[in-house]
This record gives C-alpha cells, sequence and structure tokens, in this order.
C-alpha cells in the first residue's frame, strides 16, 4: 500500500534557529546528506514536510488524502528504527523520553496538525536514544557519525571511479570518488575516516583532506586547501584555507585562506578573504551560544565551539568572528575589529556599529548571487526571507 511520508518539525526547531528560520528541520546537511534525503534513500520514498506555515510554499505539505507515516525530521535513520516504522498498525507511534519520533496515520494531517505523544495511546517506546540534532552545535559535533553511515548507505554495493596515481592516498579502500569527479596531486589520508568525493566536484592541485570529508556534488576544493575531518562542504560550494570540523550546507564560498573550526555554514554565504574565527576561548572554558527561544546565551558544553552562520549571509574580507558566534539570515559583517558574538538577521556593519540591511538591499544581493549559478530568485525565496525579517525585528535594537 502506498503511504505518504512526512517530515515534522517538532519544538527543537526553535533551538535549531538560525539555520531553520529558512528551512525545516529535516533539510538540514548533517554528514553528506540532507536528513529528507537520509530518509528518501533508506524509505525509497519522497518525503513531503509538515512544517511551519510560512515555509510551505517552498517545502510542500503531503497533497494526496491516504495513510500517512509522520517522521521526526529531527531523527536521523537506522535500520532498527525503520523496521519499527515499517510495522506500524495505524494509530501507534513510536516515542523516547517524551519525544514523539514516529506515528502511523489513517488520514493525511492538515498542514496545520501539531504532532503531539498526547495525539496517541497506543505507544512504542525505544529503549535507546536515537540518532537526532537538536542544537546547532550538533550538526558539526556529531558529523563524523553521519559522515561514516551515509558513507555506507550510499557506497553499499557500489564501485567507486579510479584515483588517478598523481594522488597521495592513505586507505583507498575508504576513498569513494563519483564520476565525473576530478582529483589531481592531492593527499588524502582516510585513516581516520572515510573520504567520499561527489559527482562533478574537484579537489585542486597540493589539497590536503583527512577524513571523516565529504565534498558534495559540484564543489570545489581550492589549491592547498587544508581539511580536517570531520567535515562536509555541500553542493556547489568553493572552499579554500584551513577548515576543521565543519558543515557548509551548500552554494556557499570560502575560496580563500582563513581558518574555519567548529562550525556550521549554511546555504547563499559567503566568507571573505583571511577571514578567520575562533573555536575556543582563552580560558579554555565551555562555549556559549545564543539561543533564540531564552533569548539568552546557553552552555554548549563543548570546549570547542565557532561559527554558527544562517543563509544568506556574509562577511568581508579579514573579518574576525570571535568564538561562538551566531550570525542570523541575511547579515553583512565587514570592518576591523571582533563583531559580537550575536549577529541578528537583516543586520549591516562590524565591530564599530550595525543598521538594519533592508530587504530590498538584501534582495539586490541575492538576485545577482543566484543568477550567477543560473537559478532565480523567486518570490517563494523573497517571501519567505520577508517573514524572517519581520520575525527577526525584536533583535535590531541597534
Amino acid at each position: 500500500m502506498q503511504r505518504n511520508h512526512i517530515l515534522f518539525d517538532d519544538s527543537r526547531r526553535l533551538n535549531l534557529l538560525p539555520f531553520t528560520f529558512t528551512r525545516p528541520v529535516a533539510e538540514i546537511r548533517i554528514g553528506i546528506l540532507t536528513i529528507r534525503e537520509k530518509w528518501e534513500m533508506s524509505l525509497g520514498a519522497t518525503c513531503s514536510f509538515l512544517t511551519a506555515d510560512y515555509l510551505h510554499e517552498k517545502y510542500q505539505p503531503a497533497k494526496e488524502n491516504k495513510e500517512s507515516y509522520l517522521i521526526n525530521g529531527g531523527i536521523i535513520p537506522d535500520q532498527k528504527l525503520l523496521e519499527l516504522i515499517h510495522n506500524l498498525k495505524i494509530g501507534q507511534a513510536i516515542t523516547f523520553d517524551n519525544i514523539l519520533i514516529a506515528a502511523l496515520l489513517q488520514a493525511t494531517p492538515a498542514p496545520s496538525y501539531i504532532p503531539e505523544i498526547t495525539n496517541y495511546t497506543d505507544l512504542i517506546i525505544l529503549s535507546e536514544n536515537p540518532f537526532s540534532i537538536n542544537n546547532p552545535w550538533d550538526i558539526f559535533s556529531q558529523n563524523e557519525r553521519a559522515i561514516e553511515q551515509d558513507f555506507d548507505l550510499i557506497t553499499k554495493n557500489r564501485k567507486s571511479e579510479p584515483i588517478s596515481e598523481t594522488n597521495k592516498v592513505l586507505n583507498p579502500s575508504m576513498v569513494f570518488i563519483e564520476k565525473g569527479a576530478k582529483v589531481e596531486c592531492a593527499i588524502l589520508s582516510a585513516n581516520n575516516g572515510p573520504i567520499y568525493i561527489g559527482a562533478d566536484s574537484e579537489i585542486m592541485e597540493g589539497a590536503i583532506v583527512r577524513g571523516p570529508f565529504a565534498l558534495c556534488k559540484g564543489s570545489i576544493l581550492k589549491m592547498g586547501a587544508k581539511i580536517y575531518g570531520p567535515t562536509t562542504i555541500g553542493p556547489n560550494s568553493k572552499v579554500g584555507g584551513e577548515v576543521n570540523n565543519c558543515v557548509i550546507f551548500g552554494n556557499s564560498n570560502k575560496a580563500h585562506d582563513g581558518f574555519l573550526g567548529n562550525s556550521v555554514i549554511g546555504e547563499w554565504c559567503n566568507i571573505g578573504a583571511d577571514s578567520n574565527n575562533s573555536n575556543l576561548k582563552n580560558n579554555y572554558a565551555n562555549v556559549k551560544l545564543w539561543n533564540y527561544t531564552k533569548k539568552s546565551f546557553v552552555d554548549t558544553g563543548l570546549q570547542f565551539c565557532g561559527l554558527m552562520m544562517g543563509d544568506h549571509s556574509k562577511c568581508g574580507i579579514n573579518t574576525m568572528f570571535n568564538t561562538g558566534t551566531v550570525v542570523g539570515v541575511s547579515a553583512n559583517i565587514f570592518g576591523s575589529g571582533f563583531p559580537r558574538n550575536f549577529i541578528p538577521s537583516f543586520s549591516w556593519g562590524g565591530a564599530q556599529g550595525f543598521s538594519v540591511y533592508t530587504t530590498a538591499k538584501a534582495f539586490e544581493t541575492a538576485k545577482l548571487v543566484f543568477d550567477r549559478r543560473g537559478l532565480s530568485f523567486n518570490d517563494t525565496e523573497k517571501n519567505i526571507l520577508r517573514h524572517v525579517f519581520e520575525l527577526t525585528a525584536e533583535f535590531r535594537n541597534f
């Protein structure tokens, strides 16, 4: 029987801001794939979304009225969980620690439906916490596990393209190259984890890569780049310089020298030449990050934590980011000195002060960025950003 497969957002969506201002939780990239892509490959089915109303135009709810699996978009699938989901009966739900993991409904829920445990009486309670993301820092801190899991999923029963003899490769059995990828005169060390090189991507001469590492479709690793895993470079991105344990969602550039460590970068971002972020405090204390729900900084429990940058944000050359800096959506940062470690969405400026980056100006830039990639910055994209502008107005007290 054909059923809908619906990935829903729960309360963790607010903890995962600024990345979930512009996407459902399941569209977050961790490992090689987004969470949605992991579910679709594992289920052999196309997934729809149950998310914030203003995102429905781009991330559409299920359209056909039929039996529907509800699956928590912050949960990463494994074989045991897949089997439990496939064996669900109508009205049953899977839970852990009062969190709804999955359920099977007799009909397609309305886009306004709020999935909660209290909606169900027949519960299957997991004994172990499933692999999940709950906070922005989980995206990079759990990336090693996610890369390894995705590598096994994508490469199972498949053969890598040959590795050119111009490269120096350690543990070549854990290097997988897709069709159309170019890798010459690079150093690839897969002793500490797998290396995945996506279709039509390129690793230029002199680059040094230590796994776990994923270079997704159409992306470029520049000459002389130094990459420490676990790091993911999402599709259609350009990266150079030194990168350590970072996730770049896609369509973003850090094309020049400069250090990026223990960081998460959204889509349509640009990191200027020789920009750097701190990922360790001088006193070695735990790093705190801005939390939008609590409107304060929260302890990550991590000693290493760098930059969280939302979609469409950019920084000029020689920008310096303090440990644990959170940048919202469509911020433009430049100038000398360290800017504040929470930069609201649609901010323009730097350490010397900020002003409001109007949607009209932000849209001009976004259109040019989309045009460069042969894409259309359409009304759907504009409407999402307008809504984010309104949602985040309270934080722009310049």
